[in-house]
């Protein structure tokens, strides 16, 4: 980098640059609800006082995949306050721009419209919070893009192999290659680097004369052996790295030993860890680019809240606590209260110099209790600092090491994992507790048909994503596919063959991770497709509900029976079917109005049901034609004995329901072990006939 002064002239780019803001994080909480908020505007405020030509941000400008209203509502307001005017944009784009913003209704950067007013543009990547999801991968940054208050750029859909396009800017005699890639999981990017899967595409003219940018959201520091992105892996034509997702300051350009290019990680504008990288004091940067040169000019944030932390070893002060002495904790909590007041009278010096700070400062005392001392209680001692620190619940942090002696290197200690201080950055990953607790758990309950990634990955779609449906249909998924593997191979419906079969089908798709991506890719689209149809059904069940309503009203079905048996007749139809496809749900509606009819449909239905909520060995025993026939049989006489008990008397509902309930128990327990499993109840539902059918409906 060089150290010469750039003046700002015409062919001297200013890019404001800043990462992980995390809009909207703590909203709720009374004391730090606004804290975002207030930072993003002094950003924009720093962006507007020096005329920058663009700000440039690295990804997590939302706390939470899916921002409330009035996160979105903030945001909009300071980015129309700041970014719209008449101050004229002085550089232009070279690079094809349907390429760069293909993912856009809009392909075009925003400046460029004719119906908007951009006098500052914003570039921004998507990061780890705020990334693209949902049956039409979308994210809050394709509102604001939508809205043209943002270009978001840096979009990947590809597991097998990325390309990225970089936005070619001119300003004078100076062009940047802009390059851009939102977060990705970093194991699945790691492996896509090793496979040279990842290309950065270069102009073809003049390749020398560009200043090259390149914006990451990805773990820089080392958690596990392929969960972060080495710098190694980047290409070495690169200029300058904007590293975003780590939230520690380190905004100084630092040269890479081994590629040349220089990396600068601007960190969070907002604390959202009590941990000691959060503690390093908040900035952003002011890059000025000329020609192949660059200065990057540190500014200071100074509406962040202060963050002081500091730690304690009891054991390093034997003259002050002894572990033996009765009142040792009373002596432990008078020492901690004398840190934490030394670190307010700090904070307060500090506040005095600074009146844009707010007032209450975030404070943290780990204590170190190993040795034999006692912690006393958190809560009555926070009580004390209720009105002096935005922090109270959080203030004092009691740990312990504990050294165990481990078995096996692939256990995982949790108890010193969660011992361990906070200094020591351990990150517990869902998806990686749950691929060690299946490897190292018994062989009775070990995985024998899933795989233990791509559980894994289900796991952390449902915790992190809420997708509620994740898990259940990557195993629908899953089974599916084994199941077809088998009917392939033609295998004898013997247990042992099959046991054989499923663990080497099992270890083919281990070995093959790109495969096992791709299922996991498609099961998490059917479970957020299958979330949407299920908005749909919920309004389409009650139309119709009312339909239905409407034809018995009109008296086109049977007259001598009444309408309220009618409507329980349904209702159980409609719960013997839960969880089938959509014919057997159209048999119960049928069933109303023609008796045989119904029943000639329904054992139709009912044959294929073996085949698809069954297990492996039932399935492929419903292959031969005399137990198929059989069970066909035995479906089809239970739902035509149940109608013809319905037509034959009408009589109440109460004791028809308990006759469906004798009848449809024998036919769950042999051929629907889900309905079970999912708590079906069939008293909880007899006060209401008219909820019912809507409700299982929805619930199907």
């Amino acid at each position: 980098m060089s150290a010469v002064s750039l003046q700002d002239d015409e062919d001297t780019f200013k890019i404001l640059i800043a990462t992980d803001i995390h809009l909207g994080y703590l909203e709720k909480d009374a004391v730090r609800g606004n804290d975002t908020f207030v930072t993003f505007n002094e950003i924009l405020e720093h962006a507007q006082k020096n005329e920058v030509d663009f700000i440039l941000l690295g990804g997590d400008l939302f706390h939470e995949n899916k921002p409330s209203r009035k996160t979105i509502h903030t945001c909009l307001e300071s980015l129309r306050k700041y970014c719209m005017g008449d101050r004229p944009v002085s550089f232009e784009v070279l690079s094809d721009q349907a390429v760069n913003f293909q993912f856009s209704k809009f392909p075009w950067v925003n400046y460029q419209d004719e119906n908007l007013n951009i006098s500052m543009p914003i570039f921004s990547i998507h990061g780890n919070h705020d990334d693209p999801t949902g049956v039409d991968a979308l994210c809050a940054l394709d509102i604001l893009s939508c809205a043209g208050l943002l270009n978001h750029f840096g979009r990947s859909t590809s597991v097998e192999k990325i390309d990225i396009s970089p936005i070619l800017l001119r300003k004078g005699r100076t062009k940047i290659a802009l390059y851009g890639l939102g977060a990705i999981p970093d194991e699945r990017l790691y492996r896509m680097f090793v496979n040279k899967q990842v290309t950065m595409l270069r102009p073809k003219e003049d390749e020398d004369s560009w200043f090259n940018m390149f914006v990451i959201h990805q773990n820089r520091s080392k958690h596990g052996a392929t969960n972060y992105i080495p710098e190694q892996f980047l290409d070495d034509f690169i200029n300058l790295v904007v590293w975003g997702h780590e939230h520690e300051c380190k905004i100084t350009p630092a040269q890479n030993e081994q590629q040349h290019f220089y990396v600068t990680q601007p960190g969070s504008s907002v604390v959202t860890s009590l941990s000691p990288g959060e503690a390093v004091k908040k900035h952003i940067g002011l890059l000025r680019v000329k020609g192949k040169k660059m200065k990057m000019q540190r500014i200071a944030l100074e509406t962040v809240r202060t963050f002081y932390m500091e730690d304690v070893v009891l054991a390093d002060h034997p003259e002050l606590f002894n572990p033996d002495n009765p009142k040792v904790t009373q002596a432990i909590q008078a020492f901690c209260m004398e840190k934490v007041e030394m670190m307010l009278d700090n904070a307060e010096r500090e506040r005095l110099g600074n009146p844009r700070q707010p007032q209450k400062p975030l404070i943290r005392l780990r204590v170190d209790y190993t040795g034999g001392f006692e912690p006393f209680i958190v809560h009555r001692f926070s009580q004390k600092y209720m009105d002096r620190v935005a922090n109270p619940k959080d203030i004092i942090h009691f740990f312990r090491h504990r050294e165990q002696k481990e078995k096996n290197d692939n256990d995982i200690n949790f108890g010193k994992l969660l011992s361990r201080p906070a200094s020591e950055e351990v990150t517990l990953r869902v998806e990686d507790l749950v691929k060690q607790y299946f490897q190292t758990a018994e062989k009775k309950v070990q995985l024998s048909l899933l795989t233990e990634r791509g559980m894994g990955e289900a796991v952390q779609e449902f915790v992190d994503k809420e997708e509620k449906d994740a898990i259940e249909e990557l195993v629908k998924f899953q089974l599916e596919k084994t199941q077809r593997f088998l009917k392939e191979r033609h295998i004898d419906a013997e247990e042992e063959k099959i046991d054989e079969e499923v663990r080497k089908f099992r270890e083919s798709r281990r070995k093959n991770t790109e495969e096992e991506d791709e299922e996991v890719r498609e099961a998490m689209t059917r479970a957020r497709a299958h979330r949407s149809e299920g908005v749909v059904l919920d309004s389409a069940s009650s139309d119709e509900g009312l339909m239905d309503t409407g034809m018995k009203a009109s008296g086109d079905s049977d007259d001598d029976i009444p309408t309220t048996l009618s409507r329980g007749r349904g209702r159980g139809r409609a719960r013997g079917a839960r969880g089938q496809n959509s014919a057997a749900r159209g048999s119960s509606r049928r069933g109303r109005g023609n008796t045989s009819q119904g029943s000639s449909t329904s054992s139709r239905t009912y044959k294929s049901v073996p085949d698809k909520n069954l297990s492996i060995m039932d399935a492929f025993r419903s292959l031969k034609p005399e137990p198929s026939q059989s069970t066909s049989k035995f479906f089809s006489e239970d739902i035509i004995d149940d109608e013809m008990d319905l037509e034959e008397s009408p009589i109440s509902l109460s004791s028809k329901t308990n006759q469906r309930s004798s009848a449809m128990s024998s036919f769950s327990k042999r051929g629907s072990q889900s309905q079970m499993s999912r708590g079906v109840d069939f008293e909880s539902d007899e006060d209401d006939p008219f909820k019912n059918t809507a409700t299982s409906r929805r619930k199907k």
